[in-house]
């Protein structure tokens, strides 16, 4: 183990995402250090983080925000303008990361809606609306794996738009959002798109798990704080089950680039469990992990990381995917 111990974990075929966005870390360049000095190469949001971020970054958002108030925009397409911005300049600042990965990574989320999740239509236009208006080749559109959701992901991957597909906690929903994977790329196939330039990620969330399967179990359980890593291990052989059958490499042949697992929720919630646990335990080749700063910080500062920690003993299936070390970043405006 090396110094840098996300340099590590990056050399080990793990991608370091950052979950967490805001127009005070574009506008100071902190994103843009992250980038060249902490091997992140994507980003990730939600709703919940453009909330802290608006409501915490009030001087950094005032001018829009007037502006859009004299327009006499309504407070939902305020929103959504407001957070494309902040996507599209992040976008930016990963367009090298982007080009050099061979359009696998410099990837940066924006999620629908959540109150469309239960609507397959309007998550369909909600998810081309976004793309339109981010306006950038490394934006992903983020659907939940609702199953109202999973029809909404094969359509929007059969569009040509790359999408990360959000708020899997099961096994078994896991195996239908690969299906709705497998299901949007031969639909893209059909439609003359160009499989190469279309990516997803299945964000599969990890320490939410542990403390839904805690709450249930009597202090001290030897099960407390197993959960959710041996669910997202599971997760990984339905994965690499899919990675081996003749439809994926069907698709593969075609140039298709695979769905990588990303663990999301890896911030620690039990402060009796180590800070670094699920990114430490969940490495291996073609994976994503997307941390919020304290948890990357953690791993910098005492991550260890030995290797593979979910199949050492087996290659990973051959898989069509390039990666690179992330190039220094610059970070431009539009």
């Amino acid at each position: 183990m090396t110094a840098d111990r996300l340099a590590d974990l990056s050399a080990a075929g793990v991608s370091i995402w950052l979950d967490d966005l805001d127009r005070g870390r574009l506008t100071s360049g902190g994103l843009a250090e992250l980038v060249a000095d902490s091997s992140v190469v994507g980003v990730t949001t939600n709703p919940s983080i453009f909330e802290k971020a608006i409501v915490g970054g009030a001087a950094e958002y005032a001018e829009q925000v007037h502006d859009l108030a004299v327009r006499g925009v309504d407070i939902g397409e305020a929103i959504r303008a407001m957070t494309a911005y902040d996507v599209r300049w992040a976008c930016d600042v990963l367009a090298r990361t982007h080009a050099a990965s061979g359009g696998v990574d410099g990837r940066v989320s924006i999620e629908v809606d959540p109150r469309l999740a239960r609507d397959t239509d309007a998550t369909i236009a909600e998810a081309k609306a976004l793309h339109w208006a981010v306006d950038r080749p490394n934006v992903l559109i983020k659907i939940p794996a609702t199953v109202e959701g999973l029809p909404a992901i094969t359509a929007v991957l059969a569009a040509g738009i790359s999408v990360n597909v959000t708020l899997i906690f099961s096994v078994e929903r896991y195996r239908h959002v690969l299906d709705a994977w497998l299901s949007g790329l031969e639909a893209a196939r059909a439609n003359g798109h160009n499989l190469s330039e279309i990516e997803s990620v299945a964000s599969f969330f990890v320490s939410r798990v542990d403390t839904e399967v805690d709450s249930r179990l009597p202090a001290g359980s030897p099960l407390r704080g197993t959960a959710a890593i041996a669910n997202a291990r599971v997760a990984h052989e339905a994965f690499a089950a899919v990675l081996a059958s003749d439809r994926w490499q069907a698709l593969a042949l075609d140039g298709a680039h695979v769905q990588r697992p990303l663990w999301a929720s890896t911030g620690v919630k039990d402060p009796a469990y180590s800070d670094t646990r699920y990114v430490v335990d969940l490495v291996t080749a073609d994976v994503v992990n997307t941390m919020p700063e304290a948890t990357l910080d953690a791993v910098r500062d005492h991550g260890v990381v030995t290797g593979d920690t979910i199949v050492p003993s087996t290659p990973p299936p051959t898989r069509r995917s390039t990666r690179s070390p992330p190039p220094a970043s610059t970070s431009t405006t539009s």
